[in-house]
């Protein structure tokens, strides 16, 4: 039996959706209904299109209506750990299609930046708009209409969020996740954030914070934080996009090629070519969307979802809206304890039961949707299963049973680390925000402080030098939204607060920006919309006002009388002439002026 709160939610959502899914839906079977368009190609369009293949692929180009061209679609690069061991993904993938007559060529490249090199620095001002970026990086790739399905291979921030724009752009298609998995475990975050903050202090120099970082980050495959990385694994299996249990199994693990080629046979079985027709516009539906907001409170995901889930809807004709992730919240449990909410990483949650064992309790509990289609079909109780290898070698899926192997990282629904989610929805005279709230303690959930404001998160960071925040404090950085500046991460913040906050001052951040996917213990309310360079009411807010932020009530705003008057009076008035010149910044002017705001996904396409 659903709950109730989930079944309204997603009724309000389609009600909400209904003019633009209808549309969705009729462009996607007007796009099924052409058939294969290799078939209706040219003969010199098809001649190009064969030119490199061997004489197999071309063979079975040519003659064979039953045989799937697939596209491989890589965000490979050598700067991502996580997309590092893909440079072998597409040899791979051919050789597997190829087991079952099949074909695959390499589409496309797209662009995969990362966070954690960007982290407080100029690229950073790019990253938001990579993700859009990268969706119409992957729609060039199969605007060539050969190809019957394609494999998507991307793991991190923004990369995933793209290309399932994309995929559902080209909805009347299949499309199939591929992963690589985390690295190893090194250092524990606990330790790392504890050097990190010590280094924020003056303790320790950039030798032992470099060989602190080092330690955690240390091989290929995904960082083993829960940041927006392993979020976006989680969301693919929750959507049932991506195989059973195949987000969390390591890059080296015996399970790995097993898993690679399952995903290329199984992407082969969903095609139009055969019976098992299973297009990513059949799957990803309002029921789908709302499992993605479960899952992401359930596992107190990533804050930056809460604009990718948004701008992922959108492509389908969903509306969703920080609403419908507030009233989830309210009766989704936080089930699991991993660093930057606890100290665990992902391979302990693998360890612990993993995806197999979070999805049943969340279904046995009624907040998942079960009734959905997936890359295997219809119902999501068959991600209840984890993946093992017989004694022949041989990859099969058996259920989930049991209880979890370590509760202090992994709980049953019946007894969660929260009885709500990780998130909320917190809004006043200052607009909209989202408020992370799994990690941060309960006493810090209400903050009523006056205002110190900045415009970028140097000058933050000098204050703290500079002993200037050490009081009860509500810093607010302004002019950090998507059309300011891209919306960076201000990641950099988080030792220098959570170290005033254990100096015992009640200090929280109020931006328009953005904070890393592993921020955490110190209240923030992000992704402030109007944003300040929208005349959002952030740009009045001057030193010394009194600043409310509840996590309880979903309250922020400030308090004191004057503030209404002020509004009336004060436009905004912000220099954001820093943030478009450098480091290819003027490169994406136009996507800063097309930007929509952040709770509608900041979405610079067209859509």
């Amino acid at each position: 039996m659903i709950h109730s709160v989930v079944e309204s939610v997603t009724d309000k959502i389609r009600r909400r959706s209904s003019d633009t899914r209808q549309k969705y839906l009729a462009d996607m079977e007007a796009a099924s209904a052409k058939g294969t368009v290799r078939s209706a190609l040219s003969c010199t369009n098809l001649a190009h299109d064969y030119a490199s293949a061997n004489d197999d692929e071309k063979l079975i180009l040519k003659s064979s209506s039953r045989s799937a061209n697939v596209a491989i679609i890589n965000a490979y690069n050598d700067v991502l750990s996580a997309h590092a061991p893909y440079r072998y993904y597409p040899d791979l993938l051919k050789k597997f299609l190829s087991e079952k007559g099949h074909v695959a060529q390499m589409a496309g490249g797209v662009p995969a930046m990362c966070d954690g090199v960007t982290q407080g620095q100029t690229g950073m001002e790019l990253s938001l708009f990579s993700r859009d970026v990268i969706a119409m990086s992957t729609a060039v790739a199969l605007s060539h209409q050969v190809f019957d399905g394609s494999l998507m291979l991307g793991i991190c921030d923004k990369i995933v969020p793209g290309l399932v724009m994309a995929a559902l752009r080209f909805g009347h298609l299949p499309a199939v996740f591929v992963p690589s998995g985390p690295m190893h475990s090194g250092i524990s975050n606990s330790e790392k954030a504890k050097t990190r903050q010590a280094f924020a202090r003056g303790e320790v120099g950039e030798a032992e914070l470099l060989e602190s970082e080092m330690g955690s980050y240390h091989s290929e495959g995904t960082c083993t934080f829960y940041g927006t990385a392993n979020s976006n694994q989680m969301l693919m299996e929750i959507m049932g996009l991506q195989l059973p249990g195949s987000s969390f199994v390591n890059p080296d693990a015996g399970l790995r090629e097993p898993l690679t080629r399952a995903a290329a046979h199984r992407l082969a079985e969903i095609t139009a070519l055969e019976p098992g027709y299973m297009p990513m516009a059949k799957i990803v539906d309002e029921k789908v969307m709302v499992n993605a907001m479960v899952g992401l409170l359930a596992t107190g995901g990533s804050t930056n979802h809460s604009i990718h889930l948004v701008a992922i809807a959108r492509m389908a004709g969903i509306l969703i809206d920080w609403q419908d992730m507030a009233e989830l919240s309210e009766v989704v449990p936080l089930l699991t304890r991993m660093y930057p909410n606890g100290s665990a990483d992902v391979n302990a949650f693998e360890r612990a039961g993993g995806m197999p064992f979070l999805i049943r309790e969340l279904l046995d509990a009624g907040l998942l949707h079960e009734d959905v289609n997936t890359i295997l079909g219809a119902g999501l109780r068959q991600w209840c299963r984890r993946p093992v290898l017989t004694d022949e070698g041989e990859l099969e899926w058996e259920a989930m049973e049991g209880e979890s192997a370590d509760l202090s990282v992994l709980a049953p629904a019946h007894a969660p680390f929260l009885r709500e989610g990780g998130m909320k929805l917190v809004s006043g005279n200052l607009g909209r925000a989202i408020m992370k709230v799994s990690a941060v303690p309960d006493d810090r959930w209400v903050i009523d402080a006056p205002a110190r404001v900045f415009t970028d998160q140097q000058q933050v960071l000098a204050a703290y030098q500079a002993g200037e925040l050490n009081q009860d404090v509500i810093v607010v950085v302004k002019g950090q939204g998507p059309k300011a500046n891209g919306m960076p991460e201000l990641h950099q913040l988080t030792p220098a607060l959570t170290n005033l906050q254990e100096a015992g001052y009640r200090v929280a951040l109020v931006t328009d920006g953005r904070l890393s996917g592993a921020s955490g213990k110190v209240p923030a309310a992000i992704h402030l919309s109007p944003e300040a360079l929208d005349d959002g009411p952030i740009h009045a807010v001057k030193d010394g006002d009194r600043i409310l932020l509840d996590g309880h009530k979903g309250v922020l705003g400030v308090v004191d009388g004057n503030f209404e008057q002020r509004l009336k009076e004060d436009r905004a008035s912000l220099d954001v002439s820093d943030s478009q010149q450098g480091v290819g910044r003027e490169l994406f002017a136009g996507l800063r002026q097309l930007a929509g705001p952040a709770d509608q996904g900041a979405i610079s396409l067209g859509l």
